[in-house]
């Protein structure tokens, strides 16, 4: 019929972005959450580890750990985060997440109630959920990969313990070298000298400047 009465065809319409773009555009006000595991090496369990990603800034809230990651369980986690980010969850607008079983309706709506929509990755594609992917290959490589985790309760120390350093000293590519929330003042200049702390029985370092 266009071609009968000469209409041309329509333009190209660019309007709907890309996933790469949609998650640029995004990151200042993008959530991503995601689970991984850890094979206990004495009570022989398997354990789930919850975790939730602030995109812009990298950082990380492991919200619980549990043998049993159920969608009651995980959406309780979901409340407590809330919790603790207070009034900062209206800087969010978006959660990134796989289509797993333990996301249930009951998890989606306690984010929809604080103004948060759940977008949920295609099926198959965990690369679509690339920061909570990557932050699992990093605790993977530098902590779990290489500790003999003895049971829940040493997985949470050790968790913990890694949380805070990924946090407040880890340096990261995409901040410019500075870590998530710092918690000390970052210098300006090379310092002269440097004072190493070992993390974890010396697994990782923290390396800070010292007065010459």
């Amino acid at each position: 019929m266009l071609k009968r009465l000469r209409i041309p065809p329509a333009p190209k319409r660019a309007s709907d972005a890309s996933w790469r773009q949609f998650l640029r555009t995004q990151a200042t006000t993008l959530l991503a959450c995601d689970f991984f595991h850890v094979d206990c090496a004495v009570t022989l369990k398997r354990v789930y580890v919850f975790f939730v990603l602030e995109v812009a800034t990298r950082y990380v809230h492991i919200l619980g750990t549990t043998t049993h990651p159920d969608g009651p369980w995980t959406t309780q986690q979901a409340r407590n985060l809330l919790m603790d980010l207070g009034s900062r969850a209206d800087d969010f607008r978006f959660l990134i997440r796989d289509r797993a079983g333990q996301f249930t309706a009951s998890f989606d709506a306690v984010f929809a109630g604080a103004g948060i929509e759940t977008v949920k990755i295609p099926p198959g594609c965990p690369r679509a959920n690339c920061y909570a992917e990557r932050f699992i290959g990093t605790i993977r490589r530098e902590v779990t990969d290489r500790l003999l985790i003895i049971g829940e309760r040493h997985l949470h120390t050790v968790l913990t313990r890694y949380v805070t350093h990924y946090n407040t000293h880890r340096p990261h590519q995409a901040l410019h070298l500075i870590p998530p929330r710092p918690d000390h003042p970052i210098p300006q200049q090379s310092p002269i000298q440097i004072r190493r702390q070992p993390i974890l029985g010396g697994l990782i370092n923290e390396y800070k400047p010292t007065a010459a």
